[in-house]
């Protein structure tokens, strides 16, 4: 046991057994940061206990917590609960500890982004102090003779979402995670196939759906699920060879080509780790997998097999080489970790014992072999993984599967933009009702204001208004992407699902409130243009200010982009109301 402190905490490393010996090791980066270095290594190599790394920390004005997959509850774990989990395809190792002002109290991450590490930042009901730990080797690991990690502890008084940024700048600055470059096109708003068509797809639809689509403003559309099957049934039975069904797209370049006249990219979908019972492949790697799923009629692919990595990655090649392909969704990485114990061993043939090692080296690969092919190659990575490990190889993170579900995706594409840099953060794709309110149906668009927005609705049947809405939105979303998505982010009250979110860039502030609350301007005086955006299906918003903004031109639009009201005043301190329609916006200039 090795034991060592800081101003602020006591940390000690421990395993049980000692067949490893161990060092731990503090720097101070500058008040109120720490990083505290463990090294371990044995005589040879040696598949490595439990180690815990522990510390406690009190209950001094800490309200909530959060963690990448913490979603919709920022609530406290126990600290006899299981805690987070994490490896290179699930979440990442870190917590985030704060008040209901926002302002950080405790946040730490690990270095280990890769290997499962479990950690915890768990609540203690007998000395009202969090038990926090980092838990390495839970899971079956290759034998190594050492091993290192760094953990960074942030106790500066700042807003929560600055020490999460700091965290992802310090996982960036390693070259292990150096982040894959961003193309221009991954930061456009796209048209999906999924919600509005699922696998019942053909070229012809979808080279309909884009031609409107391009009009509205999308410029990439990414075909999902179904190109490569004639079987609709949801299932991945067919999955892993990767030809496509000719009675869905009869010539597979020439659809890609006429997408590409469009002025649109092309992004297709392929679920990686799936190989289908029904596929013709399922011969030559039926006893190279790592679990069969029964219900999804598919197994895992075991990535630990050389020709198993080869043959994924060369289809991947084959498809741009053939087809022109600008990107691919590569969809269920999670599941090269779902197995049991038993399937983690080593077997004949493999060149890796450690499962994450393998899928590190498959993902290291594709990129840099497709890279090799075309530079810009657009790889879109679903949550929940989006740490830090992805990053390498992916360029946009989309949040995880939350039809219709707008409140969700506004939490968990802020959620993602907290801890993923330039990487382009994108929305689940964005569905409804032809039928509801527009103002409803606007909902949509403006829970993902803050993220690079997919839209997955049948383009041809929107009702006009609907379609005026639309269209208008993402014009919106264009023109003001400085702010909404490269601007400083400032996501308020996590605990409270981000209530009101703004950013600002160029003299510019965008607001967004979600629910009843006055919208305050104090701190965003200083810039020219405030747009405030009133995200609820109720008229009329409140603004509040301590001083006084002068002589100011007010616009008003609702939902569809219409004038409702232009009018120039005096904004003074005080609490103003403005008549705001639902799912509309206001535009207010200082005058000269």
């Amino acid at each position: 046991m090795k034991t060592v402190a800081t101003k602020t905490h006591t940390f000690t490393l421990s395993s049980d057994s000692d067949v490893f010996s161990s060092t731990l090791h503090v720097k101070n980066l500058e008040p109120g940061v720490d990083l505290i270095h463990l090294k371990l290594t044995a005589p040879q190599a040696e598949r490595p206990p439990i180690f815990y790394l522990r510390w406690n920390h009190p209950v001094h004005d800490i309200h909530a917590c959060w963690n990448p997959v913490s979603e919709r509850s920022k609530s406290f774990k126990v600290d006899y609960g299981q805690g987070f989990r994490s490896n290179a395809a699930t979440s990442a190792p870190v917590v985030s500890l704060f008040n209901t002002n926002g302002e950080n109290r405790l946040t730490f991450a690990f270095s280990d982004a890769l290997n499962t590490i479990r950690y915890r930042a768990g609540i203690s009901e007998e000395d009202a102090t969090f038990h926090c730990s980092i838990e390495m080797f839970t899971e079956v690991t290759a034998p190594l003779d050492t091993y290192e990690g760094t953990l960074l502890v942030d106790t500066r008084n700042l807003p929560y979402y600055e020490n999460l940024n700091n965290v992802q700048v310090w996982w960036s600055g390693m070259p292990e995670y150096l982040p894959a470059p961003v193309p221009e096109a991954a930061r456009n708003p796209m048209y999906s196939t999924w919600y509005s068509m699922h696998q019942q797809i053909t070229a012809a639809d979808i080279e309909a759906q884009c031609a409107i689509a391009k009009t509205m403003g999308m410029d990439a559309v990414i075909v999902d699920d179904g190109w490569q099957t004639g079987d609709n049934n949801r299932g991945y039975a067919y999955c892993g060879d990767w030809e496509v069904y000719t009675d869905k797209v009869p010539n597979m370049r020439a659809h890609v080509d006429a997408v590409h006249r469009l002025g649109m990219k092309f992004v297709l979908w392929y679920s990686v780790p799936f190989i289908g019972k029904f596929s013709q492949v399922w011969q030559r790697f039926q006893n190279k997998i790592l679990t069969f799923n029964e219900r999804l009629g598919a197994g895992v692919l075991d990535p630990r097999y050389p020709d198993v990595r080869d043959y994924i990655i060369e289809k991947y090649e084959d498809a741009v080489k053939e087809w022109d392909l600008d990107g691919f969704k590569l969809d269920f990485i999670d599941s090269f970790y779902v197995q049991e114990e038993s399937a983690a061993l080593t077997k004949d043939g493999h060149d890796y014992t450690s499962v994450p090692a393998a899928v590190d080296r498959l993902l290291t690969d594709t990129i840099n072999r497709l890279r090799a092919i075309k530079p810009d190659i657009m790889i879109e990575f679903r949550q929940s993984y989006i740490g830090p490990a992805m990053r390498k190889y992916g360029n946009m993170f989309r949040a995880s599967d939350c039809p219709y579900g707008a409140i969700s995706n506004r939490v968990r594409t802020l959620d993602i933009r907290l801890i993923c840099g330039d990487t382009a953060a994108h929305a689940d794709m964005i569905m409804w009702h032809e039928g509801e309110p527009v103002e409803s149906a606007a909902l949509q668009m403006l829970n993902i204001l803050f993220s690079v927005p997919q839209v997955s609705v049948l383009l041809d049947r929107l009702p006009s208004d609907h379609y005026h809405m639309l269209k208008h939105w993402l014009g919106f979303w264009r023109e003001h992407r400085d702010v909404l998505l490269d601007g400083k982010l400032y996501p308020l009250n996590p605990e409270l699902l981000y209530p009101t979110v703004r950013a600002e860039a160029n003299g510019k502030t965008i607001i967004v409130s979600y629910h009843d609350a006055m919208v305050t301007l104090d701190e965003v005086l200083h810039v020219s243009q405030i747009i405030v955006v009133n995200s609820r299906m109720k008229e009329g918003l409140y603004l509040g200010t301590k001083d006084s903004l002068g002589s100011v031109r007010i616009e008003i639009y609702d939902c569809c982009g219409s004038t409702v009201d232009t009018r120039t005043e005096t904004l003074r301190s005080g609490i103003h109301p403005l008549n705001i329609p639902a799912a509309g916006y206001a535009v207010i200039k200082k005058v000269e």
